[in-house]
């Protein structure tokens, strides 16, 4: 969708008398823009919503067109949307003024950029599943069990040795997460591992793990975990401690820029659905590659991550009491 948004760019702002192609051996540098992009940035399709009631009828029209097909809008000529819209070529510039766009052009680079975020955010409610709650259920279980089955495949029991001796040796692990799953399981990981004696802590400020990266040196390891392996700030942070010689292991996506910066690749797969209202299931992906990392490192280690664990199970007994099958600590 964002090569799209290019294409659409490029399309609609070509500078005027700039031949198609640029000469052999030479860049053709960027387009030029007739207006401050920055500062005429808003949301285009809820300035559409909200303005639509004001207009005239045929600018109605128009928006209507545009609302129903916000991708075939983008990428369709000013006739194209006349036509479609059953309007005058001039109705459709009044309509580009009205939503505050010096013209069509414009109005069109922004819908572009709209449509770049992805058409089920726009279509979510025709993707709400049928039936009472019970289905819905079905709904959240199948994706739940979706997602594990396609990351159990990734698994490498090769990877996860390997992960696991460099948490067994490091001097002190720091557990980075930033978002909402990499943050929580980032935090899970300091309550595993912590249980099998092993120094740990978590960042999830960008400058806090900066900080933390710019100290850290070899005998530290970090464990990275990022859905997308495409965050701008954790990406630079990762950089900083690999300045230092530190080794990482990521939890993250496989080909990712995060996924060519660490030394052992956790690798998962995100599948998001075009039903939008649910919780997205990646994070159970990280769940599961981090318990089979947890579960790596305690066999390395049995004799002492049993007395380790031998010692929780004594004191939470004494402190809560209860059966034998309690967890300990969860």
């Amino acid at each position: 969708m964002l090569e799209v948004c290019y294409k659409l760019t490029r399309k609609f702002f070509r500078a005027p008398n700039r031949p198609c192609k640029a000469p052999s051996g030479s860049v053709e540098p960027p387009p030029r823009l007739h207006f401050n992009a920055m500062a005429q940035a808003f949301d285009i399709v809820s300035r559409i919503t909200e303005r639509s009631g004001q207009l005239r009828l045929a600018e109605q029209k128009v928006a209507e067109a545009i609302l129903n097909d916000l991708s075939s809008a983008a990428s369709a000529s000013i006739g194209e949307l006349a036509q479609k819209a059953g309007v005058s070529l001039a109705s459709v510039t009044r309509f580009a003024k009205a939503m505050g766009c010096r013209d069509v052009r414009e109005f069109k680079f922004m819908l572009a950029q709209a449509v770049a975020v992805g058409q089920r955010f726009f279509d979510g409610v025709k993707t709400i599943p049928p039936g009472q709650p019970p289905e819905l259920a079905d709904v959240v279980y199948n994706d739940i069990h979706a997602v594990l089955e396609v990351n159990r495949a990734l698994l490498n029991p090769d990877a996860l040795h390997r992960a696991a001796e460099l948490l067994r040796d490091a001097r002190m692990i720091y557990s980075f997460g930033m978002g909402g799953g990499s943050t929580m399981l980032s935090d899970e990981a300091r309550y595993r591992l912590v249980r099998l004696g092993r120094p740990v802590a978590t960042y999830h400020d960008a400058l806090l793990q900066r900080m933390v990266a710019a100290t850290l040196d070899k005998a530290d390891v970090l464990l990275v975990f990022s859905t997308t392996g495409n965050v701008p700030e954790m990406l630079t942070n990762c950089e900083v401690a690999k300045e230092y010689g530190v080794k990482m292991i990521g939890i993250t996506a496989l080909g990712s820029p995060l996924a060519g910066m660490v030394d052992v690749l956790l690798p998962i797969k995100a599948l998001e659905t075009d039903f939008i209202f649910k919780p997205s299931s990646s994070r159970y992906a990280m769940m599961m590659a981090l318990d089979m990392l947890v579960l790596e490192l305690a066999l390395l280690q049995k004799d002492r991550s049993q007395e380790q664990l031998r010692r929780l199970k004594y004191v939470l007994d004494m402190h809560r009491g209860g059966g034998d099958r309690q967890p300990l600590g969860d």
